[in-house]
């Protein structure tokens, strides 16, 4: 049986990781604050250790055949670039040293779809193609980048594989986090949508991708894990199709997103914390397009709807009794 080693693991994303991973009669041991914060169920399998990403968990990774580290900060509102280097680079470092030293045999990286450049219909982003602005701009981007770049300099004894994931959905989404966008236009009268778009992917089909990577992924290689990309007007109708509504669509003009994004450039400079910002309102406006070719090549991956996607998140919130006020208030 393998073992692996899981950071991340309360949130969307490690949730339906590590659930995989128990299908596929792995062994896993996790890294969690609380055990009590595990959503899924309990399994033999599975080991959960309390502690932080700078905890000593050098005892634990004895033996392990690979560490899959998914924890990251990923808020949009931090202002400084130190406030993301800390989780996403520094306590990266941390656990790959550990690791190494474990002669574990495999590293895997989550990172994400913004550190590779972005495209269009026509020419859809690649796992070859440059980060592009606004997520130049973009602290949690950056520092996802230079955590890529340490590890693709370090993969001499420990194999490195990164998986670059786009825009998750699916159960299991608890804060929620890229879930909130269905309360966009869930259970709305009106729907304001920007022009632009991105893509989207089921995260239990992210999650397949990252085991297939640990088993067939090459050293030192980056794979977008990638499915359907859809303008934000198509995403809402989908969700508006799935739960049986038919609220007004109302677009917002890219000026109104300029302004917002002046806004939020002041409110940083005055030391308040806001997802607005001039990078995060251009990114709403451009079509933030991706290819899944390598994946679905090299890894096999096979992916799911984004339908399918959609629905198995709206119903989990439902199971939870999720609404919108619950959501504003984890928000806030």
């Amino acid at each position: 049986m393998k073992k692996v080693f899981v950071t991340g693991a309360t949130g969307l994303l490690g949730t339906n990781t590590i659930i995989k991973l128990l299908q596929y009669d792995y062994y896993v041991t996790a890294l969690v604050r609380k055990k009590s914060s595990w959503m899924g169920e309990e399994n033999e399998n599975l080991r959960l250790i309390e502690g932080d990403l700078f905890s000593d968990i050098s005892e634990h990774l004895h033996g392990v055949d690979a560490v899959i580290h998914i924890a990251a900060e990923t808020s949009q509102a931090l202002l400084h670039y130190k406030d993301y280097k800390k989780t996403n680079y520094d306590a990266v470092v941390h656990l790959f040293a550990q690791t190494v030293s474990a002669r574990a045999g495999k590293f895997l990286f989550v990172s994400t779809a913004n550190t590779l450049g972005y495209g269009n219909p026509v020419a859809l982003g690649n796992e070859k193609a440059p980060q592009l602005y606004p997520f130049t701009c973009s602290y949690y981007a950056q520092s996802k980048l230079e955590t890529e770049n340490y590890l693709l300099r370090q993969n001499r004894e420990t194999k490195v594989m990164i998986v670059n994931p786009t825009f998750m959905i699916g159960a299991y989404d608890h804060k929620p986090s890229s879930g909130k966008i269905i309360f966009w236009a869930w259970k709305k009268k009106f729907v304001f949508y920007p022009k632009g778009g991105k893509n989207f992917v089921h995260a239990e089909d992210v999650a397949e991708g990252i085991i297939k990577a640990i088993e067939n992924g090459k050293n030192g290689e980056k794979y977008l894990l990638a499915n359907e990309n859809l303008t934000y007007k198509e995403f809402f109708r989908k969700v508006n199709t799935i739960t049986k509504q038919a609220p007004v669509m109302i677009p917002i003009p890219n000026s109104g997103l300029v302004v917002l994004g002046i806004i939020g450039d002041v409110l940083r400079k005055l030391k308040i914390k806001t997802s607005l910002s001039s990078p995060n309102m251009k990114a709403l406006r451009i079509n933030n397009y991706y290819s899944n070719r390598k994946s679905s090549e090299d890894l096999e991956v096979r992916y799911q709807t984004v339908d399918k996607a959609v629905k198995d998140a709206i119903h989990f919130f439902e199971r939870k009794n999720m609404n919108l006020k619950q959501v504003e208030r984890k928000i806030n």
